[in-house]
């Protein structure tokens, strides 16, 4: 160990910065954690707060809605996954077929841009778009002689759309990263193919795929680390407080913050935040196992 880095010296020192930067903002926070198992006062601080044990998790898993918004914070991550990954390797895949370079770059930075949209700005347009009384939407109904919908009272639809806005602001940039990785794959086997008299479908299915197969499982899996946590910024800033939308817009995080906002409990919101670290943690556990047994390669760790 010590010959190792004594003859890697330069890297690990080059390493050391990045290395620090996890140290200070993401492991000596998880000390934080210790909040959730005390009822924690400000003016005794972490370590003089009382020790309540399993209390902090009462509110939220004693709640009528605990299993719902679970579902619903697992469900409506699994069709971010799902259709966002799906939809950024379909882009990358029609960028790679683009031959003239300018229009390429013009068409790369058109569906890159939404990524740099804030939640705010979006949630802008989308009221702009479904307003009720003279939303794009309802006035494109009526000029069509179509009766115009209340949008914001219709909670069937809203995971459609919620995942159409997510997919429309980072497809683009997922697409970069599978156009990166289609880029690095050798003409030779392209080459061969069409030698083969493969077509350009055929080609994409039995040499682009598989090649960057790797990096989409990786992807899906950084994913699924995550699928305990609900975007707060995009859902709360689109859906707000509209409680019809409840039923299937309601996730873990929009719950909590609508539950604690009046009372300002931080051991309550650690609580909640430990329980989707710990099965985000889980999760990811499964599913790298999983992946683990199609192809050792494909893995995390």
């Amino acid at each position: 160990m010590v010959r190792e880095i004594v003859k890697n010296k330069y890297l690990y020192v080059l390493s050391l910065p990045g290395l620090l930067f996890l140290l200070i903002f993401a492991y000596l926070p998880m000390a934080g954690h210790l909040i959730a198992f005390k009822r924690y006062r400000l003016s005794d601080g972490i370590w003089g707060s009382e020790w309540v044990g399993f209390d902090n998790f009462k509110f939220f898993f004693m709640g009528s809605d605990w299993y719902k918004v679970t579902f619903n914070t697992i469900f409506l991550n699994g069709l971010f996954i799902v259709c966002g990954l799906g939809m950024a390797l379909l882009l990358a895949i029609l960028l790679n077929e683009i031959q003239k370079v300018v229009f390429k770059k013009i068409a790369q930075s058109f569906i890159f841009m939404p990524y740099f949209i804030s939640w705010l700005v979006v949630s802008m347009m989308v009221f702009a778009f479904l307003n009720t009384t003279d939303g794009i939407l309802n006035r494109t109904l009526a000029a069509n002689g179509l009766d115009p919908k209340n949008w914001y009272l219709m909670p069937e639809v809203w995971p459609a759309i919620l995942t159409v806005i997510y997919v429309w602001k980072f497809a683009g940039y997922y697409s970069i990263i599978f156009l990166a990785a289609i880029t690095g794959i050798s003409g030779e086997y392209y080459e061969s193919a069409k030698i083969d008299g493969a077509t350009r479908f055929q080609q994409i299915i039995h040499i682009t795929i598989p090649l960057i197969r790797n990096v989409l499982i990786v992807l899906a899996l950084l994913g699924v680390g995550r699928i305990f946590y609900g975007d707060f910024g995009m859902i709360y800033g689109i859906v707000g407080d509209t409680a019809p939308l409840y039923p299937t817009t309601d996730v873990i995080d929009t719950y909590s913050y609508r539950a604690l906002r009046q009372l300002g409990d931080f051991s309550k919101s650690s609580a909640v935040i430990l329980y989707q670290s710990v099965m985000g943690l889980v999760t990811i556990l499964i599913f790298n196992a999983i992946a683990k047994k199609i192809d050792k390669d494909s893995s995390l760790f």
